[in-house]
């Protein structure tokens, strides 16, 4: 099989978890948090982008082992918000869902602060003001 999969040996046969899947539950679990505006593509270019959930492993990066999984989030922040609060409870809300939904042992969760987001009523604002 591809190295992006787990494989979990059973008693009566195994179980294979591919790592985007892993990315894809710590995307979502990230998404959650309160004071989340949206996740980076900050690997490419340190270009932001506001994503929907169509995309959910776009702004994570997962090194998964056997039994251990390490993982990168690049996230935008809502203005206003306390930063360190915020990353604190995407890492823990990450680290707990990865660990209760796959079995695996998350050893790091490195949250990355790639850029903030303003509500998008100013933004709609400025567009009219334009015009």
């Amino acid at each position: 099989m591809a190295n992006d999969t787990i494989k979990l040996e059973e008693g009566i046969g195994s179980v294979r978890i591919a790592d985007e899947v892993v990315s894809i539950i710590a995307g979502m679990a990230a998404t959650e948090v309160e004071g989340i505006a949206g996740m980076s593509g900050g690997l490419v270019g340190g270009i932001a982008e506001i994503l929907g959930k169509k995309n959910l492993a776009k702004g994570v990066k997962v090194e998964v082992g056997e039994t251990e999984a390490a993982v990168d989030l690049y996230i935008i922040v809502k203005f206003g918000v306390r930063i360190p609060d915020v990353a604190l409870n995407v890492q823990e809300k990450v680290k707990n869902a990865i660990e209760s939904m796959t079995g695996l042992s998350v050893v790091e969760v490195n949250v990355h602060v790639q850029g903030v987001g303003f509500p998008e009523t100013e933004v709609r604002e400025e567009e009219v003001r334009v015009r």
